[in-house]
């Protein structure tokens, strides 16, 4: 039993981060602090000073925990770790987990290649970007190939040279064939270097290059050849524009500013690389409610850069925060140098951060009622589905089907939806161990015991080494289950949960007799639904991905040849009797319900086999 002050009086007053938890043991908060010991007290003094936000969080917590730290810095990278793992209710959250790509340079390499990477790794290669768009990226490294006839094969060159014949590249006139032989190691580095000269930014010398090799085409007559040219120099002018030209001196910088409304709140970040604007993105959080402009900024700039490798030297922001020296710490830890955080007040620093404003307000308008209509379809649809049923609190949702292929190999499937929206990561898919035959409910069963019983299991051992409770699909169990079916299918898993000692609302998903959902099962009565409505709507992609995925685990275990037919199964059945019945019967179903002298009618059926096939299914 949690006894709250008494947890309170061992608090120590070190640096560190506690977590929030709930009476599902679900993690609700978690921050960091300087002194645990002042920091984590405040929350339960009658006397606090808090957002409505935070003071909702308050009333839900039912125990909390804690993790010491040697500094502040420590806890802020731990911080910032635990909020993108748990994803807490009521921490501000950024929406967008987006990757920007490299291009990486071979240089190491004898004749070096240009590639896609989506990190930086520490090895002997040359890293351009990140670019803010893998677009941007792909259209850069198309053009260096075109011009410049970079390879990209994986060959070890000139061990391989000859070894092969050239490729598609070579043949499109993207490549020049080193491969074969077909150009200097000398001559081949000097192209490198001038497709390294284009991603840097330097279009003068392949401006001048194109068109000197575009003139002497159209005076040597090639008109289509000069005309390729001409594309190309284009396309170069094109790109040229896309990278504006400001006055920071060479210097890397990001900008960030903040536009909000009561609800949703945007982060316009334009990111300066070696003084020219290359790009810019926007970004959108969650839980921004009753949160103060500067808290909210803050909270976006540790989770964007706990995310991505990249650090540039300075970063302008619209509004003073309160960890500023703390966070200029930590990024300078990660980038090997000084980072700045600076909020300009005049000058182009200032415009460029209100430029920064007004796009992020442009997008947060841009945006609502996309916004809007997407949380319609999942969160507000799943609440609709909890108001039908008359229950709160729902985010996380769980649905079973059983499949089987002619009676054999049954495998069950489990996907998660959490707020509305499928959470693929904690699909799970199960073999059916202990069921013989097409039995739906038996295998159901297993499946749900099986499920639950690791989920308690796992928690079980990870109390045991001290360690956090729901860090995987297993663990957390879900708010609600949706069975696929009525009555008998709720039946089963109410069975399990009852078992177990689980307190888990169980809703059935009713067809009719076309196999279109009709209503909920809830409580031992059918529950009417809007066919109209986003909660019907959702309950129509729960009953379609459980399906897909259990359809999809059965191509992939056909594909290995490892599903056959029940029939396999019944002694004296080979496959010549197991053809013939199939014929005769046209299904399993209708062996499964046949006499033994309907049996012995199929070709090749004697008296023994067909009372084989019939004790086999009615369990004689």
């Amino acid at each position: 039993m949690f006894d709250l002050e008494e947890e309170l009086k061992k608090l120590p007053a070190k640096p560190g981060v506690y977590l929030m938890h709930d009476k599902k043991d679900a993690i609700i908060y978690v921050g960091k602090a300087i002194s645990l010991k002042n920091r984590v007290r405040q929350y339960f003094q009658a006397s606090r000073n808090v957002s409505p936000k935070i003071e909702r969080m308050i009333s839900q917590i039912d125990h909390f925990e804690y993790i010491i730290t040697d500094s502040e810095v420590e806890a802020l990278v731990l911080e910032s770790n635990l909020i993108k793992e748990h994803k807490p209710k009521y921490n501000t959250m950024l929406k967008d987990d987006k990757n920007y790509p490299y291009i990486k340079a071979t240089t190491w390499e004898e004749y070096p290649r240009l590639l896609i990477a989506r990190k930086q790794e520490r090895d002997k290669s040359r890293y351009f970007g990140p670019f803010t768009s893998a677009g941007a990226a792909k259209d850069t490294l198309d053009l260096a190939h075109k011009i410049y006839k970079i390879r990209t094969c994986g060959r070890i060159l000139p061990r391989d040279t000859g070894k092969e014949r050239p490729c598609l590249n070579y043949h499109i006139g993207q490549c020049s064939a080193p491969c074969q032989g077909n150009i200097t190691k000398e001559e081949y580095q000097e192209n490198f270097r001038k497709a390294m000269k284009l991603i840097e930014g330097d279009y003068t010398e392949v401006t001048d290059y194109l068109t000197e090799k575009m003139m002497k085409a159209s005076e040597s007559l090639a008109f289509e050849e000069a005309a390729g040219y001409r594309d190309l120099i284009s396309s170069v002018k094109k790109m040229a524009v896309r990278q504006k030209v400001t006055d920071f001196k060479g210097q890397d910088r990001d900008i960030i500013a903040l536009a909000r409304t009561l609800e949703e709140a945007v982060v316009q970040v334009f990111f300066v690389r070696d003084g020219k604007l290359v790009g810019r993105d926007h970004f959108h959080l969650n839980g921004t409610s009753g949160e103060k402009e500067e808290d909210i900024l803050q909270d976006f700039i540790k989770q964007f850069y706990a995310g991505t490798p990249f650090i540039p030297r300075e970063v302008m922001v619209e509004y003073n925060i309160a960890d500023a020296a703390l966070i200029e710490q930590w990024l300078g830890g990660r980038r090997g140098g000084k980072v700045h955080l600076l909020v300009p007040k005049r000058g182009s620093k200032e415009r460029l951060v209100e430029l920064a404003h007004k796009n992020a307000a442009l997008v947060l308008t841009q945006d609502m009622e996309r916004i809007k209509r997407e949380e319609e379809r999942t969160s507000g649809a799943m609440k609709e589905i909890c108001s039908w049923l008359g229950i709160t609190g729902v985010s996380r949702v769980e649905s079973y089907d059983i499949s089987n292929i002619n009676g054999f190999q049954s495998v069950g499937s489990m996907v998660v939806f959490e707020d509305g929206r499928p959470k693929r990561s904690d699909y799970r898919k199960f073999k059916i161990k202990t069921v013989k035959g097409p039995d739906d409910y038996a295998s159901m069963y297993e499946v749900l015991s099986r499920r639950f019983r690791h989920g308690i299991d796992e928690m079980k051992g990870l109390e045991e080494k001290g360690l956090f409770k729901e860090t995987g699909s297993f663990t957390r169990f879900p708010d609600l289950v949706m069975m696929d079916g009525g009555r008998g299918q709720v039946n089963i898993a109410q069975k399990v949960l009852m078992e177990l000692k689980l307190d888990i609302p169980v809703c059935g998903m009713v067809k009719d007799d076309r196999h279109r959902t009709r209503g909920l099962f809830f409580n031992g009565c059918e529950l009417p639904v809007k066919t109209d409505s986003e909660g019907f709507h959702l309950m129509a992609r729960i009953q379609d991905e459980v399906h897909r995925f259990a359809i999809e685990y059965h191509r992939s275990l056909r594909s290995k040849e490892q599903v056959k037919s029940v029939l396999d199964d019944i002694k004296g059945i080979g496959v010549a009797r197991r053809k013939a019945l199939m014929k005769h019967f046209q299904s399993i179903e209708a062996i499964k319900n046949a006499t033994v002298e309907e049996l012995l009618q199929a070709g090749g059926m004697n008296e023994s086999a067909a009372s084989n096939v019939y004790k086999f299914f009615h369990n004689v």
